[in-house]
């Protein structure tokens, strides 16, 4: 029988983090019989082993760090780190079964956390190391008499993924799997000081929710005017470390063995092709070779793939860290400037891009993560459980429209359900009464099996409204304004 331990708080060192640290919390301290296995995982940056120490040191638990060195290293290092731990008297494990027993053996009377940090070094260089910890995990052998909270903590996404996949030794034997996603953006908002919703969307625009790259910064802006001064200062320095990060990202990830095709596919996508086809014309390659390089990023989570709302089989691709995106459209390509110390100049000359390729495709994204995370049922006539963007026919304009939100409410052997579809504009100037007409226009052409009841019209912009459509908003009922204040702190 698991009983319910007493709550452990969560440091004020820790930023957010409530549902991680909630379900890690309850891991490390349920009280039943047996050692029990979690594994937390997520790229590089998240403030993983930020998170997992602060969690040892709340429970009094335990925890090493491998390094990317030999098998004897490792068991050298992890032989000290218990030792000095435990107080014992100074000794070299004989080998990785005994280690693996005496970090159980650390549960024999009460609930202990016993973390593994960048457990893939050693899947990488100890031979057999999930074996060991299967056996020891048995309830007949040292896993049956500890109560040892044993979690094992990675970055190589699809490596950690592995290790309780298919016929793995571990497969079946976890009881937590926690993946750690980067900031939300109204978090990160929060996280950077950012109080103005304009320089919050343009710092997120840019360097996403990474809770990292705020000390890798080593400054923030503090205003919207102090922004540009900032990005050259920081992004477009050579001799900042977030200079290298956007190429560095992609090269840390162990499952790529040819960087340059993948850095060719994250600049299609980056500069607007979200269509495998798309992104196999633009790189001259047969659209079937692309499927594997597509399904490593999205698996290292570098790309998101989405389905259209009302069509099957069209999926499109987005690229999922900001910083990937500045990188290949703003840094890529310009050496020469950088070597030059003419970051300033290269800004400038991509305020275009930025605004079309960043800002614009950064906003829709938003947008949906605000229509499926913040926005009340008030506001949308319902709870959509999906919400994706979609692309629908008209024949009066012989082309399809885009809708860029569309809240969905499906559930199983039931039609789906439209509950609003959206437009997001990023640009400097107002949104009018044109795209109110326009959506209006979109919500007659949606198929009359998936809108019962006429869609909600949802209109985001960067810069507001005009006057006219305002008041048009106020006496229709069925339209939604929502300007970056209500992005960032309204439903």
């Amino acid at each position: 029988m698991i009983r319910a331990a007493p709550a452990v708080a969560k440091p004020a060192e820790l930023f957010d983090r409530e549902h991680e640290w909630r379900a890690l919390a309850q891991f490390a301290t349920q009280s039943r019989p047996g050692a029990a296995l979690g594994l937390v995982y997520g790229r590089r940056r998240q403030g993983k082993t930020f998170l997992l120490s602060q969690l040892t040191q709340a429970t009094g638990g335990f925890m090493f760090t491998a390094a990317q060195q030999s098998a004897d290293q490792n068991l050298a290092a992890l032989s000290a780190a218990y030792h000095r731990f435990t107080g014992h008297t100074p000794a070299q494990f004989a080998a990785w079964p005994a280690a693996v027993d005496a970090l159980l053996s650390l549960g024999e009377r009460a609930p202990v956390t016993v973390v593994l940090d960048e457990f893939s070094y050693l899947l990488d260089s100890v031979d057999g190391i999930a074996s060991h910890l299967q056996i020891a995990l048995e309830p007949h052998n040292r896993g049956g008499s500890s109560q040892a909270r044993l979690i094992l903590c990675g970055s190589a996404m699809t490596t950690m993924r592995n290790v309780l996949g298919g016929t793995a030794p571990l497969r079946g034997r976890a009881s937590l799997e926690l993946l750690v996603h980067p900031l939300g953006f109204r978090d990160a908002a929060a996280f950077w000081s950012a109080t103005d919703p304009e320089l919050a969307f343009r710092l997120h625009a840019l360097v996403g929710g990474t809770p990292a790259y705020l000390a890798m910064s080593e400054t923030a802006p503090r205003e919207t005017g102090e922004f540009d001064e900032w990005v050259v200062d920081r992004l477009l320095n050579p001799a900042s470390v977030m200079f290298h990060e956007g190429d560095v990202l992609l090269r840390q990830q162990t499952e790529i063995a040819d960087p340059a095709l993948y850095f060719a596919v994250l600049a299609a996508i980056s500069r607007g092709a979200h269509r495998r086809s798309e992104i196999a014309n633009i790189l001259g390659r047969p659209d079937t070779a692309l499927g594997h390089p597509l399904a490593v990023l999205e698996s290292v989570r570098l790309i998101d793939r989405t389905e259209d709302a009302l069509r099957q089989q069209r999926p499109s691709y987005l690229v999922a860290e900001p910083l990937i995106r500045f990188h290949q459209l703003v840094i890529v390509g310009n050496d020469p400037a950088f070597a030059l110390r003419q970051g300033e100049r290269v800004w400038h000359s991509k305020a275009d891009t930025v605004s079309a390729k960043i800002y614009g495709p950064h906003l829709e994204q938003l947008a949906r993560e605000w229509t499926q995370a913040h926005a009340a049922e008030a506001t949308l006539g319902g709870w959509p459980n999906q919400v994706r963007s979609a692309v629908v026919p008209c024949r009066e304009h012989g082309q399809g429209h885009e809708i860029d939100v569309v809240a969905l409410r499906e559930e199983p052997f039931e039609p789906r359900r439209v509950l609003a579809i959206g437009e997001v504009k990023a640009t400097g100037k107002q949104v009018g009464e044109a795209e109110l007409h326009r959506l209006r226009h979109i919500r007659e052409l949606l198929p009359g099996n998936v809108t019962p009841d006429p869609a909600r019209l949802l209109l985001f912009s960067r810069a507001g409204f005009t006057p006219a459509l305002r008041s048009a908003a106020t006496s229709s009922g069925d339209v939604e304004l929502i300007d970056l204040a209500r992005l960032y702190h309204g439903e």
